[in-house]
């Protein structure tokens, strides 16, 4: 039995195979084609964190597989009033196909990893982003073909996003460039551990030149919102804008996974531009995720 709990769970064969999937899973669906390979299966989606691109893709996906869901709240289950993660892993495991759980400490989906009898997939924790990096591949190999060799920029916090980008990096063979402020670097040990191209600035400018792909994401996540002020000081030298892309090589993408927020991160004429990918960058969290989902079934 698989699991997806970073992108290191699969190899890079397997993920390369997996964006191939996806892609002819999308032409499939928007030709109209019946395809259920998880008929009469159901997946199990706890949130503790909420979101509306997890949810809406996960949800559909099953839909459009020919299985069902089941939406899990901390107010829905013994999770959010104490129950051990291992008897609730135990519990609900024995009762669904797979389990989807986004939340804080990534402690929690690997402890329920260990417990669970079905497959466990990471939709992201305080750690780790890899449902989405998954979308980001697939929306790169669609506009330009392979991304191995290619030269990434991250502009922002050294967070979830950050750190998938790092085993993107390792995984799928470019070179990464990780511009933060000072204080605000990702996890030492995360890039430390990888065999990764990762070069880390404090300088937007130096980070995007010559880059195949410039991705940020907002300032303050999920969980961080009383430092919103705080990180606007911070930040405000690493705002994603057309002097930045300008940087970049001319056919250069830009990449967020939303929700952004116009005149921090991003600015409106990046986002709403022509090297913008953001929109199917979107969608296809449906249908990675639905490569994803076949995947780890035929891998039970």
């Amino acid at each position: 039995m698989r699991h997806f709990l970073t992108l290191k769970d699969l190899s890079t064969t397997e993920l390369s195979e997996l964006i191939q999937r996806a892609i002819v899973l999308k032409k499939m669906h928007r030709d109209g084609v019946i395809y259920e390979p998880l008929k009469n299966q159901v997946l199990a989606m706890i949130f503790e964190k909420s979101s509306t691109r997890t949810r809406v893709s996960f949800e559909s996906a099953m839909v459009q597989f020919g299985g069902g869901s089941i939406f899990l709240s901390p107010n829905d289950t013994q999770l959010g009033r104490g129950e051990p993660i291992e008897d609730s892993a135990r519990v609900i495991s024995s009762m669904v196909d797979v389990v989807m759980i986004r939340t804080f400490e990534h402690e929690k989906v690997e402890q329920f990893a260990r417990y669970s009898s079905v497959p466990v997939i990471n939709a992201l924790t305080d750690d780790y982003h890899p449902c989405q990096l998954l979308a980001d591949m697939q929306t790169y190999v669609e506009h330009r073909g392979s991304i191995e060799n290619k030269t990434v920029t991250w502009v922002g916090d050294g967070n979830n996003m950050c750190h998938s980008y790092i085993n993107a990096a390792e995984q799928f063979g470019f070179k990464l460039n990780i511009a933060t402020p000072e204080g605000y670097e990702p996890n030492a040990n995360i890039v430390a551990e990888s065999s990764a191209s990762v070069a880390l600035f404090n300088n937007v400018n130096d980070a995007a030149s010559q880059s195949d792909l410039i991705v940020t994401d907002v300032w303050a996540s999920m969980g961080q919102e009383e430092e919103q002020k705080k990180r606007e000081v911070a930040f405000a030298d690493f705002q994603v804008n057309a002097d930045v892309m300008a940087l970049a090589n001319k056919d250069a993408l830009f990449m967020h996974c939303l929700p952004a927020h116009r005149g921090e991160e991003v600015s409106a004429d990046v986002i709403d531009g022509p090297q913008s990918v953001v929109w199917d960058e979107a969608e296809n969290r449906l249908h990675a995720q639905k490569a994803l989902l076949e995947f780890l079934q035929a891998n039970c």
